[in-house]
């Protein structure tokens, strides 16, 4: 081979957006599971945010027709008109939020939809106010469009929920969106319209700030709490909210990819000139399913709703049993954000000592195979932040062993 030419992977050069962002810490530690479990390691994972259901029978039925009858073409852009009538009705129904035709949205997914937004409004150098613990994708995709993240540490005091008083401190005129995301992920944490009220009063005072709403874990509440949207609370924030919602949560439809937003009738254009150079329309058979399952019966969600309360008071209650972890009990979502303060500085039995959340989410990981995120991926140390989208007999297998192991530490 000539010296003088170099292999073409030498030859490539990324963009210099991505220096600023990495693969997802979520992604790295499952992978690394999938690998300990490839070379036969008992490992048990809990970080991702999948339901372990299977999607409804009718749903897949849904789609089956929909191919049976030929509906595999390209489609409207940003849904089909059957699709859109059903989430109108669905914002209707559950939301109390009326919204026209040229209103709704639909993408390949939730993400897709804050990306197409944040695409269609941010310029270099806007702020976009995060609060923190937060879904690792908010942030990245505010820095892939040149904008600043603006993270406000959410205290565990308050429930992990934003207080206006820092959202005010916060704001500056470069601010361009604030987004809000209840229940929460990683923290479980919702807001009720009390929660909300302050925040969106000082919202009402700085017109030129847009709010994003992520409700994806919106059927996904406990305790008899009453799920509540913004845009429903302050009507006069409506025409700069985008409330953004989907299927894959609450009907187990993750690989289906359909997410959904409503919105001002000026974002859902730019939007949609955004998705027609990137993706174009969502799946046919997807939005065919999506119909399916918005237009399902109640029961089916309350159902899942229950099986998951049951397996987070377990996880709770195990949790709060281990010496030197604390355990907020969440109201929403599929996830604990359990703290690990009391952690910091005890020693492993190897003589390592732990100095930060991740250390005890790796000590977990190679010792007893439990896979858990740090919560310095979302933001917020020392946490760690535990999916309970499994099943009972797994939950409890972790929970066994994390109280082990940890109780090894000196």
């Amino acid at each position: 081979m000539n010296a003088s030419v170099q292999p073409h992977s030498s030859l490539f050069r990324p963009a210099s957006r991505l220096s600023a962002i990495g693969v997802s810490e979520i992604l790295k530690i499952t992978g690394l599971a999938a690998e300990l479990k490839r070379q036969g390691r008992d490992v048990i994972l809990l970080g991702t945010g999948e339901p372990d259901f299977d999607t409804p029978e009718h749903v897949k039925d849904a789609a089956e027709r929909a191919m049976a009858a030929g509906v595999t073409k390209y489609t409207a852009l940003d849904g089909t008109p059957e699709l859109k009538a059903a989430i109108r009705a669905k914002f209707k129904r559950d939301n109390g939020l009326e919204f026209a035709q040229d209103e709704i949205t639909v993408s390949a997914g939730a993400k897709q939809v804050l990306f197409n937004a944040m695409m269609a409004t941010l310029e270099v150098g806007d702020e976009v106010i995060i609060p923190t613990p937060y879904w690792v994708t908010y942030a990245d995709i505010v820095l892939i469009m040149g904008g600043k993240p603006v993270f406000v540490p959410c205290r565990e005091a308050n429930g992990f929920r934003l207080t206006a008083e820092d959202l005010a401190r916060a704001i500056t005129p470069r601010t361009r969106w604030v987004m809000l995301n209840s229940p929460s992920n990683p923290s479980g944490a919702a807001y009720s319209e009390a929660n909300y009220r302050p925040i969106l009063d000082v919202l009402i005072k700085h017109p030129h700030v847009w709010l994003m709403v992520d409700d994806i874990y919106e059927h996904i509440v406990y305790d008899d709490i009453r799920f509540v949207t913004p845009a429903a609370i302050e009507p006069s924030l409506r025409d700069r909210t985008l409330t953004v919602n989907g299927v894959s949560k609450a009907y187990a439809m993750t690989g289906w990819r359909i997410g959904f937003a409503g919105g001002p009738s000026a974002l859902i254009r730019a939007m949609a000139i955004v998705q027609s150079q990137s993706t174009s329309c969502p799946s046919s058979i997807s939005q065919a399913a999506a119909i399916a399952a918005l237009n399902s019966p109640a029961e089916i969600v309350g159902e899942r709703c229950r099986s998951f309360q049951a397996r987070r008071d377990l996880v709770v209650a195990a949790l709060n049993r281990i010496d030197g972890i604390t355990c907020r009990v969440p109201e929403g979502a599929f996830y604990t954000f359990a703290g690990c303060a009391g952690l910091i500085g005890r020693t492993m039995p190897d003589g390592t000592r732990i100095n930060s959340d991740a250390d005890y989410a790796d000590y977990l990981m190679h010792s007893i195979g439990v896979a858990v995120i740090p919560g310095a991926a979302f933001g917020l140390a020392p946490y760690f932040r535990i999916s309970y989208a499994t099943s009972i007999l797994e939950l409890e297998e972790a929970c066994r062993r994390i109280a082990h192991a940890t109780s090894r530490l000196s």
